[in-house]
């Protein structure tokens, strides 16, 4: 592949992929070369810390993997890998941003006030997770989306039992609410983190709903990518 190129790390996910989805090529405006992690499965990536050992060196080897074939950059589908990003950006020397949560300082300094992070799983989503991106607590405002079924059952449970079509309304509309949820309850709130890399795909719901910015990877790929 001649020209330059963005690395993906996915999970290993049986669910499918819209536009707008961080692991779905038609999301970006330039190549994406896509490396699942074969047994990452969504339960053993979204958790508050570090994946098991062999997970980590998967995940390394995949990114040296693109680093070789000739990646400008890397990104991954799931933001709780924010827990291994010192890691594995540590083995490569291209740049790397694996989760949304690191768009936090750029948030945060762009727009003052508290951050709201709309994340796959509020429970998941603690201290350790948290620090791994550098955000303290009293700045931000979360809200999960663990207790929505179509969400959890689509996206949280084991490959095997992962929902094989999405109904893209119900999402929406959840997402949605949950965003309105996050604002009333904290009127401080500045701007919106979505964590999860199946959020991008409501960004402009929200954004429309709320009157807020929403930061989210999709988008900031294309700035990492030029960057590199």
């Amino acid at each position: 592949m001649d020209r330059p190129f963005l690395g993906i790390l996915a999970l290993d996910t049986n669910f499918p992929r819209i536009k707008g989805d961080v692991g779905n090529p038609d999301s970006y405006p330039f190549a994406v070369v896509i490396k699942v992690i074969a047994g990452a499965d969504s339960p053993d990536i979204v958790r508050d810390g570090m994946p098991a050992d062999w997970l980590l060196e998967t995940f390394i080897a995949k990114a040296r993997a693109l680093e070789e074939r000739g990646a400008a950059a890397i990104i991954s589908t799931c933001g709780f890998l924010v827990n291994v990003q010192s890691e594995i950006a540590s083995a490569v020397k291209i740049p790397v941003l694996l989760s949304a949560l690191s768009l936090f300082p750029l948030a945060r300094a762009t727009c003052p006030g508290r951050i709201g992070i709309l994340t796959a799983s509020g429970k998941a989503l603690g201290l350790n997770t948290l620090a791994a991106a550098g955000i303290s607590p009293e700045l931000v405002a979360v809200a999960g989306l663990e207790d929505v079924p179509e969400f959890a059952e689509t996206f949280l449970v084991p490959r095997d039992e992962q929902a094989t079509e999405l109904d893209y309304s119900a999402l929406e509309n959840a997402v949605v609410a949950r965003a309105i949820g996050l604002q009333t309850e904290n009127p401080d709130l500045s701007a919106f983190i979505l964590e999860c890399g199946n959020l991008p795909p409501y960004a402009n719901a929200v954004k429309q709903a709320t009157g807020l910015p929403v930061f989210h990877l999709v988008g900031a790929a294309s700035l990492l990518l030029e960057a590199s």
